[in-house]
């Protein structure tokens, strides 16, 4: 499923003309010999796949970053533009130790913003990351428009670091969870929220109680409610198993969507992204249907909801191997 949707996100503009705008599968294909280079191993590559270009001579003129590698300025994870294209081709490779995959940015290595060197847990999650790169513009380079490396970022240097605080903060607000949330039936601004809640939303909470162990509580009220102890331990000691890149997946999606059950549900292959999309929007598309769409309000969030949820399941997913 992950797969698949990457493949939507990613390949439209994986082929284009004159070659830059290709994605190339190991450093070895995006040298000017490449085929050559694989065949003799030698100068310009080795045999294992592990393949270093030749430095390109416009490369004198840039001194920002050294000669094998460069690491993007820290306000990559928030800013609109970090500077110029300065790469012709992004590619892979297999990391020096054999363990993980790393993207290059011609013969560079490419590096977090605290220049640590981007490894990867699958080859299929560095191309995607790498096929972010090949759709830079020259005239910049656009964060917003790259969510799997930021997310990559987010694994490799906040989840190690702040791990307990994460778990602690999903668990805090887990209590407030958007599906424990249930509309009034007699509100004559809600009407009919509730009937829909109950016919999309109770099959989760009926999952909850399977997968747990433990029977969800219900309330209508802003404040929200408390759950079962032995349920927040049990939810607790999931996000504990979790990898560093699947905590990152899931509190990125739990940011989107107000709700920790609806990214448990996606991590453990429960729902989908439209199925989870539509649960996270079942109030405020009820009340589009009823009154109308407000352009570039409505349609804007509908759309950042679909990139966040997105690319953070694209993410689990590649970063599994799926």
């Amino acid at each position: 499923m992950a797969t698949l949707a990457a493949r939507r996100l990613l390949l439209p503009r994986w082929v284009a003309a004159g070659g830059r705008g290709r994605l190339l599968g190991t450093a070895a294909e995006a040298s000017p010999g490449g085929e050559e280079a694989r065949g003799r191993g030698g100068e310009g590559g080795r045999s294992d796949g592990a393949i270093y270009v030749k430095k390109p001579a416009a490369a004198a003129a840039v001194t920002t970053r050294d000669e094998t590698s460069v690491a993007m300025p820290t306000s990559f994870m928030t800013g609109s533009v970090v500077g110029k294209r300065f790469y012709r081709d992004a590619t892979v490779r297999l990391a020096d130790d054999g363990n993980g995959w790393t993207v290059m940015l011609d013969y560079r290595t490419l590096k977090s913003p605290a220049k640590r060197p981007l490894k990867l847990p699958s080859r299929a999650l560095a191309m995607a990351i790498a096929a972010e790169w090949e759709y830079q513009e020259s005239d910049g380079i656009r964060p917003f428009t790259m969510p799997l490396m930021k997310l990559a970022c987010t694994a490799l240097e906040r989840v190690p670091l702040t791990r307990t605080k994460v778990i602690d903060n999903l668990i805090k607000k887990f209590h407030q969870d958007l599906v424990f949330c249930r509309s009034p039936a007699d509100s004559e601004l809600t009407i009919g929220v509730h009937q829909k809640q109950k016919e999309k939303i109770d099959p989760i909470l009926d999952w909850v109680n399977t997968e747990f162990g433990f029977k969800t509580v219900v309330y209508t009220t802003f404040l929200g409610g408390k759950q079962d102890e032995g349920l927040t331990r049990a939810v607790e000691t999931v996000l504990k198993k979790t990898t560093d890149c699947e905590l990152a997946s899931i509190d990125a999606m739990a940011a989107a969507a107000h709700s920790l059950v609806i990214p448990l549900a996606i991590f453990k292959e429960r729902l989908g992204i439209e199925e989870a999309i539509e649960l996270i929007r079942l109030e405020e598309d009820h009340q589009v249907d009823r009154w109308g769409l407000v352009e570039g309000g409505h349609d804007v969030d509908i759309a950042d909801l679909k990139v966040q949820m997105s690319s953070a399941v694209v993410f689990l997913g590649l970063s599994r191997g799926m």
